[in-house]
């Protein structure tokens, strides 16, 4: 046993686990590079200010959750707890947004940390394919984010989940709210700390998980009636978008999210087989942002859906992916003039695209086939001194269990043959 193990909240991946994980992250990016959008990736850790201004100083994540430390040179820095800040922080600092093509389209994929209390679907390091679409105010860009998500997930399989979607005005319409929401929260049995966020931004408020003031929200005020006729008309075309699309969803005007920057569309998706953590993605759109952390009015929207989530929810509704052979021939080298033989064929095998593996350490004929088997391979290659006097090698189905002899120099077309 070794005398570490992985952190409190976090995990490991392995295989043969790792390989879900991994066909969950390609599912949830194939219809995003099929859409124009290109890869970025930035650092594990940025200025504390970063998110602090962007994801809002009032937010759980900045005062309670985001991993903050200061380096040996006296900065600030924190491990990233979400990917927009970040990911609107590279395209500023690279003038993506003056290239000319706007909107600028990028998608990632990462880890990202937060301090939380550990729970199933809850981690302190955790995986997100997220994708933003920066630069353009147009209600076809949200409903295609909404749709491109929908379709990862239909990809994968699952069926179980819902939209959520609700719309939180702007700078012109939210004011007159938070005012009327701060009223109503002031009347609450609502503690200090509470009460402080109320000042705040109440709507952090709305989104409290405890049930204790969850309950006292009931007839609290809600954002839709108070949008002005600009949102009122965005929030509908999006509506319209995603229903003509043929993807279904659910209003939810007490929707809010976790996160400061978001303004009019935001929507969730969540699970009901996952239990408490049922947010399986989710995101909005956000065009203050690049204003907040030092740039030019930007209006932009993105998503950041959960892989370890995602997973979960595969998990809850019984769904297994189709994945791929690790791999698909196996050689069994006996004797050292084999060994030599087949490890070039091994290579042969792998340039031609064919995934091959083979039996190290020198095991005997009932080891090695052993390995063979547990590698999943669907056909072995075995090899001994009289098989290559005779210029041959045995080519075993591990399926049928058939065994033929196939020549030397033929045993690499012959393999592509049978396997397509």
């Amino acid at each position: 046993m070794s005398t570490f193990k992985a952190p409190k909240g976090t995990y490991d991946l392995i295989p043969p686990d790792s390989a879900t994980f991994l066909a969950v992250r390609e599912a949830i990016a194939a219809p995003l590079r099929n859409s124009g959008y290109g890869y970025i990736e930035t650092p594990g850790f940025e200025n504390v200010e970063l998110f602090a201004r962007g994801v809002g100083e009032s937010t759980d994540i900045v005062t309670k959750e985001m991993y903050a430390f200061e380096t040996k040179g006296g900065d600030r820095l924190a491990l990233r707890p979400e990917g927009t800040a970040s990911v609107l922080r590279a395209a500023l600092e690279a003038n993506l947004h003056k290239a000319g093509n706007l909107p600028v389209k990028v998608w990632y994929s990462g880890s990202y940390y937060r301090y939380e209390r550990p729970q199933k679907g809850r981690y302190r390091h955790f995986s997100q394919v997220g994708a933003e679409a920066i630069g353009a105010e147009d209600p076809a860009l949200d409903a295609e984010l909404i749709i491109l998500a929908d379709q990862a997930y239909r990809s994968l399989g699952l069926s179980n989940f819902r939209i959520l979607l609700n719309s939180l005005g702007d700078k012109e319409c939210r004011p007159v709210y938070r005012t009327a929401l701060q009223d109503f929260l002031r009347g609450l049995d609502l503690d200090e700390d509470t009460l402080r966020r109320a000042e705040i931004n109440p709507l952090r408020v709305l989104d409290d998980k405890r049930e204790s003031v969850q309950k006292q929200l009931g007839d609290a005020p809600l954002l839709r009636d108070y949008l002005c006729d600009a949102c009122k008309a965005y929030h509908e075309e999006v509506r319209e978008l995603i229903t003509a699309a043929g993807v279904a969803f659910e209003d939810d005007p007490k929707l809010v999210r976790g996160l400061d920057y978001y303004t009019r569309t935001t929507f969730e998706f969540v699970h009901d087989g996952l239990g408490s953590q049922s947010a399986v993605g989710g995101g909005g759109r956000y065009d203050g942002l690049s204003e907040m952390i030092g740039g030019p009015a930007l209006p932009s929207v993105g998503w950041a859906l959960g892989v370890d989530r995602t997973v979960l929810a595969l998990e809850a509704e019984g769904v297994e992916l189709e994945l791929p052979a690790t791999t698909s021939v196996f050689a069994v080298p006996l004797g050292e003039e084999a060994r030599r033989v087949l490890f070039a064929k091994v290579t042969e095998l792998r340039k031609n695209g064919i995934a091959a593996d083979f039996s190290y350490g020198g095991k005997g004929l009932k080891g090695a086939m052993k390995n063979a088997n547990r590698s999943g391979a669907r056909y072995t290659i075995v090899a001994g001194e009289r098989d290559l006097a005779d210029g041959v090698v045995q080519l075993k189905d591990m399926e049928s269990g058939e065994q033929t002899a196939v020549g030397v120099n033929e045993i690499v077309a012959e393999l592509e043959a049978r396997l397509g």
